[in-house]
C-alpha cells in the first residue's frame, strides 16, 4: 500500500502552486511583444500567465484582453468603494458613479472582444478593444467638467494601465492573420 503522504506529494507535483513562476514559450512571447507599443508590459504579463505556454498568438491576445478585463473590473470596484466613503460632496459622488460605469462598460467591451477573437472577427475585436481603451477618457473628462474636483492620482495610474494593456492587445491583433 502506498503511504498517503506519497500520494499527496504526487498530487502536489501534478498541480503546482498557482503562484509559481511560469516559463511560457519565451520565443513566441518575445516575438509577439516585439510588435507591441509596450514590450515590457506585454512580456511580463504574458510570461507570468499560466496559460501562455500553450497559447498561439491569438491565445496571447486573449490573455491580454483578460488582463484588461481584470483591470477594468478592479477599477470599477475601486470607484464603487469610494462612493460609500463619508462625504457630502454630491458632485464627486456623481462623477465617481459615472467613472465606475465607464470602467464597467470597458470591461463589457473587452468581454465582447473575446467572442470576436473566438470567431476570428479581428476587426470587431479591434473595435471593441479600442472602445474599452477610450472609456477611461470619458471618466477623466467628467472630472474636468468640475474645476473643483481633482483627478485622483490612483485613478490616473489605473487609466494609464488599462490604456496600455489595450494598446498591447491591439498590437497583438495587428499581427494576426486577418
Amino acid at each position: 500500500m502506498v503511504p498517503k503522504i506519497f500520494l499527496l506529494f504526487l498530487l502536489f507535483l501534478a498541480h503546482p502552486h498557482p503562484y509559481a513562476f511560469v516559463n511560457g514559450d519565451t520565443t513566441l512571447i518575445k516575438s509577439t511583444c516585439k510588435n507591441t507599443k509596450y514590450y515590457n508590459l506585454c512580456f511580463s504579463s504574458l510570461k507570468s500567465d499560466p496559460s501562455s505556454p500553450n497559447a498561439d498568438p491569438k491565445g496571447l491576445a486573449v490573455i491580454m484582453v483578460g488582463i484588461g478585463m481584470t483591470n477594468a473590473t478592479s477599477t470599477s470596484s475601486y470607484l464603487s468603494s469610494k462612493l460609500i466613503s463619508p462625504t457630502n460632496n454630491t458632485t464627486l459622488k456623481r462623477v465617481l458613479k459615472e467613472c465606475a460605469d465607464k470602467y464597467t462598460y470597458a470591461g463589457d467591451a473587452l468581454q465582447a472582444s473575446l467572442q470576436d477573437l473566438a470567431n476570428e472577427a479581428y476587426d470587431y475585436a479591434y473595435m471593441h478593444i479600442t472602445a474599452a481603451k477610450d472609456y477611461p477618457n470619458a471618466c477623466h473628462n467628467a472630472f474636468k467638467r468640475y474645476p473643483g474636483l481633482v483627478y485622483p492620482p490612483e485613478l490616473a495610474r489605473r487609466e494609464d494601465g488599462l490604456k496600455h494593456i489595450c494598446d498591447v492587445a491591439l498590437g497583438i491583433i495587428d499581427n494576426l492573420d486577418w
